[in-house]
């Protein structure tokens, strides 16, 4: 009786006040924290995680960055579009994020050893580049509180569903900070031992599942055209579009000519799991996979073999909680990491509690229900996130093939000597 009268008091009062008080605190905080705490260096260009990864690592980190939350969403808004044809939509939507790696590694041969936040400078001017990395903080703020809130509804809507969301997402933010303070190292690792359990059920599942299968529900193939299918692939190339995330990670490899060649097979793996869940859905509901709310979930629940095992949903919903840990912690990572960088500190690991109090507060706010986020998922997501890790990385590549060119055309003729 004493617990609900506590948390709702904190719910409805305790809550917004302390949210309140910190938002307001929040620049006091950082301009003390720049001009006491954190030594500054505006000369010498600072390696703020002096760790040390493989590119194989990286590839491990930014396959759930993509898979975790699309494997939620994606099959149910590409179902509305296409139908028994969402099989197809990733392999339309990866052409994006196989041109976003592509276009960070150029960008990364041209300035080694800089993340995007730093080497903008060098290619749109000083005053420019911060009014960039300023927007690129926020999105990552932004995109932070997006991934915890969509944690949230799912576990409290799945496992949960008695727990405030402040509990379900203050947990996994503290989790998260705790690895972020161990730097990129900690990141890798992490995902060496926890990418290969949340990929391993994934073939189990479908062999779980081979007896209630129907091949015909896929049948006819394209049947409104190609048009539904561009329409349908918007929100997959939305999310294959998180593979900016390298751009962060580059600078930190140990094998840095490596980075193209991994960031392929990630990409690669994720569209490898994409089409066979949609088509593992499709199989299985048909036409029906639109009208499921987590078309994957409801598959891995009428799992029944010889009435022994069944009810296998917490087994997944536990899996899949290793991918979105990653995720989170990898934009969480961005977000601390490109801070200290706009803000030439030497150090990050300072602000990472304080941006993890924000980061909450984000994921509070943002929706005030799913039905909102997954509006916002299938009409602006697809929109809003390509422009942000395509479109503007795009840009800076051309100006800086641009200058890059002018600048040699300036260069006197050497004289040779013979």
């Amino acid at each position: 009786m004493i617990f609900p009268i506590v948390s709702s008091f904190f719910t409805a009062i305790a809550a917004p006040c302390y949210f309140h008080l910190i938002s307001f605190l929040q620049p006091a905080f950082f301009i003390f924290l720049k001009r006491y705490y954190i030594k500054i260096n505006k000369e010498v260009r600072i390696m703020h995680d002096k760790g040390k990864i493989t590119a194989y690592q990286m590839a491990l980190m930014i396959y759930p960055t993509i898979y975790a939350t699309a494997v939620l969403m994606v099959p149910e808004i590409t179902g509305q579009y296409v139908g028994r044809d969402s099989w197809a939509a990733p392999i339309l939507g990866s052409l994006n994020g196989f041109f976003t790696a592509y276009v960070l590694y150029k960008l990364h041969k041209m300035y080694p050893n800089e993340s995007l936040i730093q080497y903008s400078k060098h290619i749109i001017g000083p005053f420019l580049s911060k009014i960039l990395g300023l927007f690129y903080l926020f999105f990552f703020l932004y995109m932070c509180g997006f991934i915890l809130k969509e944690y949230s509804f799912f576990i409290g809507i799945s496992l949960l569903p008695k727990t405030p969301m402040i509990a379900i997402i203050g947990s996994v933010v503290i989790m998260a900070s705790l690895a972020i303070t161990g730097g990129v190292e900690i990141l890798g690792r992490a995902s060496q031992l926890f990418v290969p359990i949340f990929i391993l059920p994934i073939p189990i599942f479908t062999i779980m599942l081979l007896k209630d299968l129907d091949p015909k529900n896929v049948l006819p193939i394209l049947e409104h055209g190609l048009l539904p299918l561009l329409q349908g692939s918007a929100a997959p190339q939305a999310w294959f579009s998180e593979v900016f995330l390298i751009s962060m990670f580059l600078p930190f490899l140990k094998d840095p000519e490596k980075g193209l060649k991994w960031s392929f097979i990630s990409l690669f793996a994720v569209l490898l799991s994409l089409v066979s869940l949609n088509l593992l859905t499709t199989f299985l509901f048909g036409e029906m996979t639109a009208s499921y709310t987590f078309p994957v979930f409801k598959a891995v629940r009428i799992i029944s073999l010889s009435d022994f095992f069944e009810h296998l949903e917490a087994g997944i919903i536990t899996i899949w909680i290793l991918g979105a840990y990653i995720k989170i912690t990898v934009f969480y990572y961005a977000l601390v990491l490109g801070t200290a960088q706009w803000l030439n500190l030497s150090d990050f690991k300072p602000i990472v509690l304080p941006f993890g109090l924000l980061i909450s507060l984000f994921a509070i706010w943002e929706f005030a229900n799913l039905q909102e986020q997954f509006e916002f998922s299938k009409f602006i997501f697809p929109f809003y996130v390509p422009f942000m890790l395509t479109v503007l990385p795009t840009i800076l590549l051309i100006i800086a093939k641009i200058r890059t060119r002018n600048t040699m055309k300036k260069e006197p003729p050497r004289i040779s000597n013979y």
